[in-house]
């Protein structure tokens, strides 16, 4: 296949967001050296191939492409067609071409308690050792220190070998007694799966007959390498493989009351551009779009890698976190959530708080300062999700400002739902960069506050020991959380101590 080569000279003052979203600390792009290419660079998690500029300029293509921000420039080459637009002002104006040409909204969304309420993952507190009681013991644990309940995710590890769909027996010895004691203290039941089979298991043996794993290049069943070991994996290009994969999760709704379900895995990473697959030439990115579309069938899901699918009701977690402040940690929430908006992710969760990559999450290293301002930055996007329990590893007095924050999430529940919606309808981003909301008035490199909707302007802390920080308001009258009213357009040093998420709502 040909490649097709686009190049755009930059206007002047012109900043352009899209590709991945892990790359949100590197927008808006045009300013610096950049270049990924979305086919080969396979880290990214969520991505879309789509480049938007606030100059109303636009790049999209069906399948992936490399990008390249040079000193005057962009250049773009992809197995295309490359498509390019302009004339639409605004960043505002050529992301909302691109929604309604590219990735139309479906008029539905992901089950509401995702929004209304805190979610509870158990992943950093319980990693592979999950069990009943220990489900129990934190459902009512979140209840007993005043958090609301929500949606809570039994993670890796509830089950028999990867693939196997069932409950462990000896962990979960009434899995369906569970679920209804869960219920009955207001939580809804998520469980994680993914799209790997264990090769030493029964399920195994039953499905490589079938031909529903993916096969590599010489033919034989592809063993793939991944985080918790080596695997099969289903070919979800495959109509039987999906049919089977959707047997197994009703069977889980049906038997135990299970929810929904949490998709992890499936990052482009864990194939390879020449495996044979049910669809021929499926990429890389195509298989982690396959992965994706199994969740459709379900309101309440949760995805950490998707290519394409923007406008679709599917809750985005961002890429998991470091317990840091610089680096792949709270800095990057707000940068990565903003690209994620404007990649036609609408429904999106910054990853668990405090970190959900428990390799640099531990308590001997723990800083409480860090998990409150993870707490409060969370609390304000369209979704929030716990994980390492906040009564364990705090004191009372941090212990405190995350409940406000998870109180706070609850109490803009019901606007923020009512943006989840409107998004489902216009498929603008509920979590907006200031740029979007407010065009010319210099606000393309602020990457540390965000509007949630176009009224409500919100500017967490995401660093060491500040106890002020400064905020950049619009022109507009802004009417603080803390009582105050600011006239924009205004630059303040405003007072943020340890207990305060700054939010601002328009008049």
């Amino acid at each position: 296949m040909t490649n097709e080569e686009l190049v755009l000279e930059l206007l002047p003052d012109e900043y352009w967001w899209g590709g991945r979203t892990a790359d949100g600390r590197s927008m808006p792009y045009g300013s610096s050296l950049f270049s990924v290419d979305l086919a080969t660079d396979l880290g990214g998690n969520q991505a879309c191939p789509l480049l938007i500029s606030s100059k109303g300029r636009y790049v999209w293509s069906g399948e992936p492409f490399a990008f390249a921000f040079e000193r005057s420039h962009l250049k773009v080459i992809g197995p295309g067609p490359l498509i390019q637009g302009e004339g639409y002002e605004t960043l505002r104006g050529a992301y909302g071409y691109a929604s309604r040409t590219f990735f139309p909204p479906v008029p539905s969304i992901p089950e509401e308690l995702l929004f209304t309420a805190p979610q509870y993952n158990l992943w950093i507190e319980l990693l592979y050792e999950p069990t009943q009681e220990k489900v129990l013991q934190y459902a009512g644990d979140v209840l007993a220190h005043g958090m609301p309940p929500g949606v809570i995710m039994i993670d890796d590890n509830w089950h028999e070998p990867y693939g196997t769909w069932t409950f462990h027996c000896g962990r979960f010895p009434d899995p369906g007694r569970m679920v209804q004691e869960l219920h009955a203290m207001g939580f809804k039941v998520m469980l994680w799966v993914c799209p790997f089979v264990s090769p030493d298991s029964l399920t195994f043996r039953r499905l490589e007959p079938t031909g529903i794993l993916l096969k590599d290049r010489s033919g034989r069943t592809a063993i793939r390498k991944w985080w918790n070991g080596c695997s099969a994996v289903l070919d979800c290009t495959n109509p039987q493989a999906v049919r089977w994969i959707h047997e197994q999760l009703e069977a889980l709704q049906r038997d135990y009351g299970i929810d929904g379900f949490k998709f992890d895995a499936g990052d482009p990473e864990f194939y390879e551009p020449d495996d044979l697959s049910y669809v021929p030439g499926t990429t890389r990115n195509g298989h982690c779009e396959a992965w994706a579309r199994i969740g459709l069938s379900y309101p309440l899901n949760e995805y950490r890698a998707c290519w394409k699918l923007a406008g679709q009701p599917l809750a985005q977690r961002l890429k998991d976190k470091n317990h840091e402040w610089e680096g792949n940690g709270l800095d990057s929430l707000i940068p990565d959530g903003l690209a994620q908006g404007l990649l036609g992710y609408a429904y999106t969760c910054p990853d668990m708080i405090g970190g959900g990559q428990y390799e640099s999450f531990s308590v001997d290293r723990l800083d409480p300062e860090l998990f409150v301002r993870y707490a409060q930055c969370s609390a304000l996007f369209p979704m929030m999700q716990f994980s390492a329990a906040p009564w364990r590893v705090l004191d009372e007095e941090y212990l405190r400002y995350c409940i406000e924050a998870a109180r706070l999430h609850a109490r803009f529940g019901s606007e923020i739902l009512e943006l989840a919606k409107a998004a489902s309808v216009t498929g603008e981003p509920i979590l907006r960069h200031m740029a979007y909301e407010f065009p010319g008035e210099g606000m393309e490199a602020v990457q540390d506050q965000f509007m949630l909707g176009s009224r409500l302007l919100v500017a967490p802390v995401v660093t060491r020991g500040a106890r002020a920080r400064q905020v950049m308001f619009p022109a507009g009258t802004w009417a603080g959380d803390d009582g105050s009213v600011v006239v924009g357009p205004a630059n303040l040093l405003i007072d943020v101590p340890l207990g305060r998420l700054p939010w601002y709502r328009k008049q």
